[in-house]
């Protein structure tokens, strides 16, 4: 635990977690695999789902481990070097920012679920056990990545709230969920026009 003022933990965390959040780690693998520009292909998102439209599984599962990771380690580590876990979840949602808007790539990124899930998984075990089932659950039944994402983010905040999670944690998780509707605005078109495309039959 390193001593600093509160406020200035909060300023540190957010930068810090944004320019770790906006490292595009499916553009990375992809190019250092010699696949070139994930972006100009499928939906030319640089996220996990997309860059497993290459055909290459392992490098779908390296970005989808390093996505979740870069927000759940960020929130690890300002958590304990602050000794506040407030600061943590404010590095994590940082990081998450900076993957959907990440300065390197004129602020278009990825949607935020495998970043959302890190953050969770590292920082919210109550939202992480909602979150999970229910998206493994709805993707097992409908094939719909979109639909499982979206409907575990307006889940979450609730039901972690309800197993006894903090005010502060579940405000920022409804902050997180409702970006991750934003950045879904498009899929969520399709779902209520009963046009999105279940998984492995064209571009979500």
């Amino acid at each position: 635990m390193i001593e600093l003022p509160l406020t200035a933990w909060y300023a540190i965390a957010g930068i810090v977690g944004y320019f770790v959040g906006s490292i595009p780690f499916g553009l990375l693998v992809t190019r250092l695999a010699g696949l070139g520009d994930i972006r100009q292909i499928g939906s030319g998102n640089i996220g996990a789902t997309n860059v497993l439209r290459t055909g290459r599984k392992d490098l779908a599962l390296a970005t989808l481990l390093l996505d979740s990771f870069k927000a759940g380690l960020i929130t690890l580590l300002f958590g304990l070097l602050s000794g506040d876990r407030d600061v943590g979840l404010v590095a994590g949602a940082a990081a998450f920012l900076g993957h959907c808007y990440p300065i390197w790539l004129s602020f278009k990124g990825g949607k935020g679920v495998a970043t959302y899930a890190g953050l969770l998984a590292f920082a919210s075990w109550q939202g992480f056990i909602v979150a999970a089932p229910i998206w493994l659950g709805l993707f097992a039944i409908t094939r719909i990545s979109s639909l499982s994402a979206l409907t575990a983010a307006a889940l979450v905040p609730v039901g972690a709230f309800l197993l006894g999670e903090t005010w502060f944690a579940c405000a920022m998780l409804g902050f997180l969920s409702v970006l991750v509707f934003w950045t879904h605005r498009a899929n969520l078109g399709r779902l209520l026009r009963g046009e999105e495309p279940k998984f492995g039959s064209s571009s979500q």
